[in-house]
């Protein structure tokens, strides 16, 4: 038994000999792959643009005017004024992040100023990304390379910029869409719907910048939300303000008259100037009680608008990245070799097999 279970290891030890020298036989093929899959990935290195991260987090809360205005409750029930009475509109953290990839907000923060290092006066994100950003020359004339030749077929045609205006249907040129993709990528907003904290990031290819798009963008969002939050208590505050207006107006002019009956009929005991003297004032006690009301109700609206603007808790500020988030060349590089080493052993080994699996073809 003994002889039998010695030959065993030997075929083993003979197969891995075999797989060295298949190995080493076809060594300048993997050098090849490896040399080959390094030059593209040193050239991917070079060539992708810098990135830099700004990134802010911040907490929106409602406002803690209940609470300052709880103590406050009974002298506004002696005056008439109800404050605990309205409740604000309620806006879902999770609908933020829909709100940053809107078209409105898009197109404001494409109008952005932003500082280049050179370049010497500010220019805008879009006008950045449409005219002066120069594209990656690799991924241009590969990748890119069919939208190239659509671009060339079409013609150097010159392609008007749409504005976005208020109530009418947003049109989107060329440019503007694809500045648009571009600033998808740049810009995100991460909720935690838990502990109500969001995590806002903006990327580009200079620190500085991407601090200023981030501020702008945090400015935005905190501007968008105060918006929609008191959009239904602004629309009553502006309401009742106009028709308190109105009604101020009534009540100047019953007042006005009511004085100069009074001043032209002091010793006047006629019944006739009696009943209009009752009637003025009649008059001007039912205006003077809308008047009143309506005063109450505009302190009361106001009061709501205050309680219904959110509170934004700026946990981490905004500030300049001082050290850039990509590209990672000693790893980009690294990750490309081992690539190159794994494709030329499996190009080596492969050709083995084919070869075996072709003289078993032949053999059959």
């Amino acid at each position: 038994m003994t002889e039998n279970t010695k030959p065993a290891p030997a075929d083993d030890e003979i197969d891995l000999i075999a797989l060295a020298k298949t190995f080493w036989s076809g060594r300048r093929i993997v050098i090849r792959s490896i040399l080959i899959c390094g030059v593209l990935g040193l050239l991917i290195a070079i060539f992708t643009a810098k990135e830099y991260v700004a990134t802010t987090i911040m907490v929106p809360s409602g406002s803690d005017a209940t609470s300052k205005l709880g103590s406050l409750g009974g002298l506004a029930a002696m005056a008439g004024i109800n404050i605990g009475t309205a409740t604000g509109s309620d806006l879902s953290p999770t609908v933020y992040p829909q709100i940053v990839s809107s078209l409105p907000f898009q197109l404001e923060l494409m109008n952005t100023p932003l500082n280049f290092k050179e370049l010497s006066k500010p220019v805008t994100f879009f006008k950045y990304y449409s005219e002066i950003q120069k594209s990656n020359v690799l991924l241009k004339y590969t990748m890119g390379l069919p939208g190239l030749i659509l671009k060339s077929l079409k013609g150097g045609e010159v392609e008007k910029i749409v504005a976005w205006k208020e109530n009418e249907p947003i049109e989107l040129s060329e440019k503007q869409r694809e500045v648009r993709l571009i600033l998808i990528e740049l810009i995100s907003l991460e909720v935690n719907a838990k502990d109500g904290i969001l995590t806002l990031t903006a990327k580009m290819p200079e620190a500085r910048a991407s601090a200023q798009l981030g501020k702008k963008a945090q400015e935005l969002l905190q501007r968008y939300i105060t918006e929609f939050k008191i959009k239904k208590s602004k629309a009553n505050l502006d309401f009742i303000q106009q028709r308190y207006d109105e009604t101020s107006k009534k009540f100047e002019t019953a007042q006005l008259l009511l004085a100069s009956f009074s001043d032209r009929n002091k010793n006047v005991s006629l019944a006739t100037a009696k009943t209009e003297e009752e009637r003025l004032r009649s008059q001007y006690n039912l205006i003077y009680g809308i008047y009143s009301e309506l005063a109450k109700q505009l302190e009361q609206a106001k009061i709501q608008v205050k309680q219904d603007t959110p509170v934004f808790t700026i946990i981490e500020p905004i500030s300049v990245p001082t050290k850039k988030t990509k590209p990672d060349r000693p790893m980009i590089l690294f990750i490309w070799l081992f690539l190159g080493g794994i494709l030329g052993t499996g190009i080596v080994f492969g050709k083995g097999y084919l070869k075996t699996i072709k003289k078993q073809w032949n053999e059959n």
